[in-house]
């Protein structure tokens, strides 16, 4: 009698887990795309100025709020999942020359240059000096994709590949890139002032070529000769902040801390 009463309780306690499982399932959802986060324009630090005035007036896109694709827009770990293992449905492949430089401690450091495809705006000769992030080069689907963009707005490129990063080029000395080593960048950028004596230099540099480039715009007042501007994107202030956040579990930080460690692992190793 007592098993016939509790055989009608059976389906509505695994209604109650499935129900359970769901809203778990919907949680890590959320949680992974970050869907609750807020849309907003992007906060600004700057020095009021004449050139501060420009910039804001020629990019209205810097005051605008930032609206990102649905559903897996807001997360940053899709967006990077995607584009750094998948790239564009038609990812460009612009072509360039590339160059050897014999560094004085005997390493060859590698780079490759692009020609313009299209006059530029104002008919003047600019090159754009590129330094890619950690163990990146020329040939990665981002700096294709903005050497191409480039290229079609008239300017010339010329793209470092990291001492190393390349997996077809040999070290010549026993040594390979650092975080802070501008040796290789600057031996590009006096190439590139002497071969094209009338251009004018925009330095740009991603995540960890942001260090680089500012290192070396610092290092001397005769770097900053003929350069119009510095653009750091993603720069990496602290390294040793950043050291403390990579040890983090939140956000999968961790987990991004164990894929850096191992990409250069894997390019120590090829050198060995």
């Amino acid at each position: 009698m007592s098993a016939m009463l509790e055989t009608p309780e059976l389906p509505a306690v695994f209604d109650g887990v499935k129900l359970a499982a769901v809203a778990a399932v919907l949680y890590v959802i959320v949680r992974c795309l970050n869907l609750k986060s807020p849309t907003a324009p992007p906060e600004l630090f700057y020095q009021d100025s004449a050139l501060s005035r420009f910039l804001l007036k020629s990019c209205p896109l810097l005051t605008k709020e930032y609206i990102p694709p649905l559903i897996w827009g807001k997360s940053g770990h899709i967006q990077t999942a995607l584009y750094g293992k998948m790239g564009r449905v038609r990812s460009p492949h612009p072509y360039g020359l590339r160059k050897y430089l014999t560094m004085p401690d005997g390493a060859t450091a590698t780079f490759d240059l692009f020609e313009p495809q299209s006059e530029h705006c104002i008919g003047e000769d600019v090159t754009m000096v590129i330094c890619p992030g950690i163990a990146n080069h020329s040939e990665k689907q981002y700096i294709r994709t903005f050497v191409d963009y480039a290229q079609k707005n008239g300017y010339r490129c010329a793209v470092l590949n990291h001492l190393g990063a390349l997996p077809n080029i040999e070290l010549t000395s026993p040594r390979m890139f650092t975080y802070g080593c501008t040796w290789e960048f600057g031996a590009m950028v006096n190439y590139i002032k002497k071969t094209y004596p009338q251009t004018q230099l925009v330095v740009v540099g991603f995540s960890l070529g942001g260090n680089i480039v500012c290192k070396y715009l610092g290092e001397s007042q005769a770097n900053q000769e003929r350069v119009l501007c510095c653009v750091s994107v993603c720069q990496g202030y602290s390294a040793l902040r950043a050291q403390e956040t990579f040890m983090q579990w939140d956000q999968c930080r961790r987990f991004y801390n164990f894929l850096m460690a191992d990409n250069m692992k894997k390019i120590i190793l090829s050198h060995r």
